[in-house]
Formats: structure tokens, sequence, C-alpha cells
């Protein structure tokens, strides 16, 4: 019976999501208050389980690199970026976008895909306002190359660090294994961003004239503070980097680099607050405890079994279900708890399948679906809540069925290519194990 309830209390909220009918903050804490009202899980369960509760992981990481977003905004170094690289791409839209679209597809794989768009998104918006294009295309072209990038390395998305700490896998294994793929996912996406977004790629020429002629530097308002900004941003991209080094979490480097930066900001840390996106973290929290709930009923450990036993003992036909139930899951749920909770189903399924073939592709091919699925709703990766947050906040609201418009093609090409790398690379010139 509770299966039945926690699936009903998700499917109404997706719903009221997908149609935008209701704000989705309200509509993420209303669906957590009903699987806590009703006993689906209790408080315990939803604020300090590692399997059940909220990822707190994932916020401290969005919070403390929120604060430094903040913080930087405030010196005028978006509006600078969005004019120099508007000015360098000599105002040209589609240019423009190829440039901000392969500026976060690498920033993704270095950082972390939901720390970039944080930190691309408002030199976006800088530069659609300069150029008189229209904001939201940018920013959902955006969010989709921050999840392709992303699933390059180990740090890129956040599904990849949970694959890797349940599979034992390194920062070089990442590269090794999924960086070519993205590679030419890149590449594919590119070329079909003329099409996809065709109608963004007119500018009004005499807005782009009066750009070329602005003084970017002029932007800068606080030089000194922006000095500071930039130092402990380079201090925490390293400590990023090398994650599989020191042990450190993303969230206590970013809450660690955020907490610096306000002491050494010597301001009043007020003005930088009240730019975090609150919403936005109340969202994921209210997603969590949601997708916790189905956890704990059963009903995402039935669907994962479901799909374990569809494999048969076939390693190949375990890759390809693994990879598009994963797509598809994983666009109905953030791909965050959806990896959580498949990741503990993969490693059995590895223990049990046997042939000629490497299991270990189960983990490429759950990265890939996770990484690449999240692209087709806006609640499907973390980076997509975010930046769709980020653009709610400056006016540009992005509507669920606008974002999908984009997503769900990208989605099936980016897997359908990926279906073909993992085809080609361990089954037909991989060899036996």
């Amino acid at each position: 019976m509770q299966e039945l309830i926690a699936v009903a209390v998700f499917v109404g909220a997706y719903v009221l999501i997908a149609t935008d009918w209701v704000d989705r903050v309200v509509v993420a804490l209303t669906g957590a208050g009903l699987m806590l009202g009703l006993r689906i899980v209790d408080v315990e369960e939803a604020f300090h389980s590692e399997k059940y509760g909220v990822d707190w992981g994932v916020i401290g990481l969005l919070l403390g690199m929120m604060v430094i977003v903040a913080v930087l905004a405030e010196t005028g170094v978006f509006d600078y970026l969005g004019i120099r690289a508007a000015q360098r791409a000599r105002g040209r839209p589609f240019r423009i976008l190829v440039v901000l679209v392969l500026l976060t597809a690498i920033a993704s794989s270095l950082l972390d895909n939901v720390t970039t768009v944080l930190l691309v998104a408002p030199v976006t918006i800088q530069v659609t306002r300069r150029l008189g294009v229209p904001t939201v295309p940018y920013l959902i072209a955006e969010a989709l190359a921050s999840n392709i990038g992303g699933a390059a390395t180990l740090v890129g998305d956040p599904p990849n660090i949970i694959i890797a700490s349940r599979a034992g896998l390194s920062y070089g294994d990442f590269l090794v294994h999924l960086a070519p793929v993205v590679l030419v996912l890149l590449v594919v996406f590119i070329a079909t961003m003329r099409l996809l977004f065709r109608r963004s790629l007119v500018s009004d020429e005499s807005q782009v004239s009066a750009l070329m002629r602005l003084d970017a530097r002029a932007s800068i308002t606080d030089p000194a503070l922006l000095a500071r900004g930039l130092s402990v941003l380079a201090v925490v991209t390293v400590a990023f980097v090398a994650h599989t080094v020191t042990h450190l979490e993303p969230a206590v480097i970013a809450l660690l680099g955020a907490g610096v930066l306000l002491l050494i900001a010597r301001r009043d840390t007020g003005p930088f607050l009240v730019h975090v996106e609150w919403g936005t973290l109340a969202f994921f929290v209210g997603l969590f405890i949601m997708v916790g709930a189905l956890a704990k009923t059963g009903a995402v450990d039935r669907i994962a079994a479901a799909l374990a036993a569809a494999t048969g003992d076939s390693v190949p036909r375990a890759a390809f279900l693994l990879l598009v139930g994963s797509a598809v899951l994983s666009a109905l749920v953030d791909n965050i708890p959806y990896v959580a909770t498949m990741a503990p189903v993969v490693s059995s399924l590895i223990g049990d399948l046997h042939g000629p073939y490497d299991p270990d592709v189960l983990w490429w091919a759950l990265a890939l679906g996770a990484d690449l699925g999240g692209n087709a709703t806006l609640i499907g990766a973390s980076a997509n809540v975010v930046i769709a947050g980020a653009a709610g906040r400056e006016g540009y609201p992005i509507r669920f069925l606008d974002f999908a418009k984009y997503g769900i093609p990208v989605t099936v090409l980016t897997v359908a290519v990926s279906a073909g790398y993992l085809w080609l690379r361990y089954f037909v010139f991989g060899g036996a194990a």
C-alpha cells in the first residue's frame, strides 16, 4: 500500500512540475511533506539516512559554489566576460553559442557540471542581453553540454563519483573509457545545434555594433575583490581535480572555499547571501526526499530488478539494457539518487554474469545512460535544475516542456551514438575479458 501511495505522490508531483501548473519548489516541498506526513519515510531517514535521505554532499557543493559565484558577481566579472566573449565572436550568435558550449563542456569535465553552469550562466545572460537574442535556448544548450562534458571524468558529473566509489574506479579509468566517446558526442552536438537552435541565432545588428564599441574593462567594479575571488576559485578548482588524491569531498572543498572567500572579502555577507539560489536548494531537498521514499518502498528496486532480470546471462544485452534503461529512468528522476540505487544492482550483475566479455563495461553503460539521460528533462540532472534556477532569478523562466523540446532529441541522439561506441569498443574490437 505504501508503495502505491509513494508512486502516486511522485507521479502527481512530476505531472505538476512537467506542466508548470505550480512552482516546482512548492511541488517538491509539498511532495516531500506528504511522504513524511504519511510516514512513508520518517524524519531520521529523510535527513540522516545515506540510502534514503537528502544527499547533503550535493546540497553543500551547491551552496558553497553559489556563495563563490555571488561574490564574484559583485565585482562585475561576468559582465566583463560576456562582453569579451561576444566581441571575440564578432557578435555572431552561432559562433558565440559554440564558444559557450565548448567552454561549458570543457569546464564541466575539469570541475563538476553543477559548478560550471553556476559560473557560465551569468556570463551567458550578459551576452544574450547585449546581443538582443533569446536567453533561454543558450542556457539550455549549456545545460546539455555540461552533462555531456561532465560524463568524461570522475568529477565531471555527480553520478560518476558514486559509480567510482562503488566500483573502485580511478580518474584515469574514466578518462580512458569515457573521454573518447564524449569528444565524439560534443562534435555531434555542435553539428546539430544550428538546426536545434536556429530560431535563436538572429541578432540585432545595431546592438552588435554597440557591443563592439564597449570597453569591457570598465565593467570591473572591484578589482581587489575580484583578485581575491579568482584566487579562491583557482584553489577550489585544483582541489576538485585532486579529489582522488586528497580524498576531500567536493562539498567540503566548496564550503571551505566559500567560507574563506567571505572572510577575506571583508564585507557584510548579507548582499552575497541574497544571491544564493535558495529555491533551487529547497527543490533538491524535496526531490531527494521524494525519491528516497520511492526507494524505501521498493518501487525503484523493483524497476532495477526487472532490468537486471531482462539481461539474462549476456553481457552485451545487459550493457545495452542498462544504457537505455538508465537514460529513460534518469529523465524521470534526478540521476544522482537513481545511480545511488542502481550501483549495488550493477555490482551484483557483474558478479553474476559470465561470458567472453569484460563485465566492467556495465559501469560505463550506467554512467553514459545516467549522465546523458539526465539531458532529457528539466529535473533529470542537477545541472539542469541549477541553470533553471539561475535563469528564473534573472527573469528568464525555463519551462519543463521548453527544455524537453531540446533535451529529448539530444538525449536520443547521444545515447544512440554511445550504444554504437559500446558495441564497437567492447564487443567488436574489445575481445574477451
